[in-house]
């Protein structure tokens, strides 16, 4: 007598569904061509980040916060000044040019897709 319970303790029960009458050949055809008529997907137009409208040129009160501000940065970057000044990149660029002349800040690494400097210290012997 074959027994109910497999090794595991489980019942086994039969898992295969009853058949069901198979389609014709023309029921399908006729199914497949009803279907495809449906509407068409649309596309989502993507995410769109907000523009964000930076200086191109300075004005007298940003120049001025640019002269106190950013010798007192520990890390000087153009991305570091656009994102504190609301400049462009050029604009950052030209700036660190700038006070890197006058030496208020001081050269760490220079490349050409990034540039960093940091404040100058003060060296008294």
């Amino acid at each position: 007598k074959k027994s109910n319970f497999s090794l595991f303790g489980r019942r086994r029960t039969s898992t295969m569904p009853p058949k069901t009458q198979q389609k014709s050949k023309e029921a399908k055809m006729a199914a497949a061509m009803a279907g495809g008529k449906g509407k068409k997907k649309k596309w989502s137009k993507g995410k769109v980040r907000e523009k964000v409208a930076n200086k191109v040129l300075f004005e007298e009160e940003l120049y001025e916060r640019l002269k106190t501000e950013v010798p007192k940065m520990k890390l000087i970057t153009p991305s570091a000044l656009v994102e504190r000044l609301k400049i462009g990149g050029s604009l950052a660029r030209a700036a660190i040019k700038e006070l890197e002349s006058e030496e208020m800040i001081k050269r760490l690494s220079y490349h050409s897709s990034q540039w960093v400097y940091t404040r100058a210290t003060a060296v008294e012997a």
